[in-house]
């Protein structure tokens, strides 16, 4: 029934915004153009249609003064009209029999109001009807052409410059779920700057009935989603949501980042969604006995996103690192041992593999070879690329970090090197990350390169082997439920099939 009932949020046969509107700043003129746009380039196969008593037309659609007299077949609202007529459209909506609804407008608990709230929720419930919101800014899946974001993709500025205001990801396998509208739009925008692409987005808003249990469940279920985000303020339903969540990370990494850690930070979150935050020490051990990854900020929860998408997770805890420069090594390795990861010096067939490589004179005589690998300022990239393999193959580490700073005049092509080293890695089931540091044209095509070929790159050493601690994270938890083999199996199958095209397309 879960799934079924969420369907149309995300795939609908037929879409009405109640609250189109004329006038180009209100969000029921964003949302009705924003839809009729994708639909007119076929990203959205579902018919639109708008609601306004006052007018005829609107963007040279016509629209209609209820949803009741709309001729076609529609299985989702987007309500955006004050919160008093709220109940009434939903009324309508039933008359109409259309069972899921987007309540865009705000006035409801958030403000004290949760007496209207009640009476919303319980009007839906009565005609069979799903709500997710209200206060929320709803659903964006670039699958299927949904997006109710009533924020616009570009401003003019006064220069008369136009400017990308609030850029969508692009299709990916990464969802996002936010109780937060404000967080989630902003959230987006990161995931565009990054390249980190989207199967769903959903604000939930006030949760007057979709919850984040709900969603995670349906989420565990979909597809085309490899990884869960999620941005909570509260869990209403704690039980519920570790009893789901603790079933869907057997199949898929699930990451939360819990704001309201702080009493000062509670106080805040109920302020704009009356939520209540709850007890942080609570949330931490709920998370761990569920596999819930947590991240600490933003950063951290795309910086794993990538990792989780892209890479498998790891068997144990044993880093390898590969560098040009010495002391990024030396900060990639205080990071992991910070982490409660290893980096063990190399004794057996890997040590005694690069010792050969330095004696033959491919690799510096000064090297250190001990790990990290320093293959210093006179490295090349036919260098990385060996040490690379060797480090892949060897039984001593169980991931691997390659820095590889694009300066040194051993890398002509950065990109190049970038491309060879993420081929080697796709043969392995060993996760890989890379780092290349700075901003030049030179580490920004290096990183890309890199993460469209399926190996997260990021721009420091830290970012980097935190991440990948979040795959050494994942993968214990797997192995606690002894279901890590499977889940290495269906990852590889699931990549093999779609994530590296996915990226090529989206990098042309």
């Amino acid at each position: 029934m879960t799934s079924e009932s969420l369907k149309p949020f995300f795939d609908p046969r037929g879409v009405v915004v109640v609250g189109a509107s004329r006038e180009e700043e209100k969000p029921g003129h964003v949302i009705f153009r924003v839809l009729l746009e994708n639909r007119k380039k076929g990203l959205l196969k579902a018919p639109v249609y708008g609601v306004n008593p006052k007018a005829d037309y609107i963007l040279g659609e016509k629209v209609f003064p209820s949803v009741k007299d709309i001729p076609g077949e529609v299985d989702l609202a987007v309500i955006v009209i004050p919160a008093e007529h709220v109940k009434r459209a939903i009324e309508d909506l039933g008359v109409k029999g259309i069972k899921a609804a987007i309540i865009i407008s705000a006035g409801f608990s958030e403000i004290g109001r949760s007496d209207l709230e009640r009476e919303v929720a319980e009007t839906a419930k009565k005609h069979g009807i799903r709500i997710i919101g209200p206060n929320c800014i709803g659903v964006y899946s670039p699958w299927s052409g949904v997006d109710t974001i009533f924020l616009p993709y570009t401003k003019v500025l006064e220069d008369g410059r136009e400017v990308l205001n609030a850029p969508r990801p692009s299709k990916g396998f990464v969802a996002l779920i936010s109780q937060s509208g404000a967080v989630g739009t902003a959230a987006l925008d990161y995931m565009y700057g990054e390249g980190i692409g989207l199967s769903h987005f959903v604000s939930i808003g006030n949760k007057a009935d979709v919850d984040e249990v709900e969603l995670v469940e349906y989420l565990g279920g979909d597809d085309r989603t490899r990884v869960i985000l999620l941005y909570l303020e509260n869990i209403k339903r704690g039980r519920e949501f570790i009893e789901v969540a603790g079933k869907v990370t057997l199949k898929k990494p699930v990451v939360v980042l819990k704001a309201g850690r702080t009493s000062a930070g509670r106080r805040a979150a109920a302020s704009h969604t009356a939520a209540l935050a709850g007890v942080d020490e609570v949330y931490d051990a709920a998370f761990r006995r569920s596999g819930v990854i947590r991240a600490n900020d933003i950063e951290e929860l795309f910086d794993y996103a990538k990792a989780l998408a892209m890479q498998p997770p790891a068997r144990g805890e044993r880093i390898g690192i590969i560098t040009d420069g010495g002391g990024a090594g030396v900060m990639a390795t205080d990071i992991a041992e910070m982490l409660g990861l290893k980096v063990p010096e190399l004794q057996g067939n890997a040590r005694r593999e690069l010792e050969e490589l330095r004696e033959r004179g491919i690799f510096p005589r000064y090297a250190q070879l001990s790990n990290p690998v320093d293959l210093t300022g006179s490295a090349t990239s036919e260098m990385f690329v060996e040490a690379t393999r060797i480090l892949l193959e060897s039984d001593e580490v169980d991931a691997v970090v390659v820095l590889a700073l694009h300066q040194v005049p051993g890398i002509p092509d950065p990109v190049k090197l970038a491309r060879e080293i993420s081929r080697l890695a796709a043969g392995y089931a060993k996760p890989v990350v890379a780092v290349d540091t700075g901003w030049s044209e030179a580490a920004i095509l290096e990183r890309k390169e890199f993460d469209s070929m399926g190996v997260p790159s990021y721009p420091t050493p830290e970012r980097a082997v935190k991440s990948l601690s979040a795959l050494v994270r994942y993968g214990k938890y797997l192995s606690s439920r002894g279901a890590l083999g499977r889940y290495l199996q269906e990852y590889l199958d699931f990549k093999r099939k779609n994530i590296l095209q996915m990226h090529k397309n989206n990098s042309t």
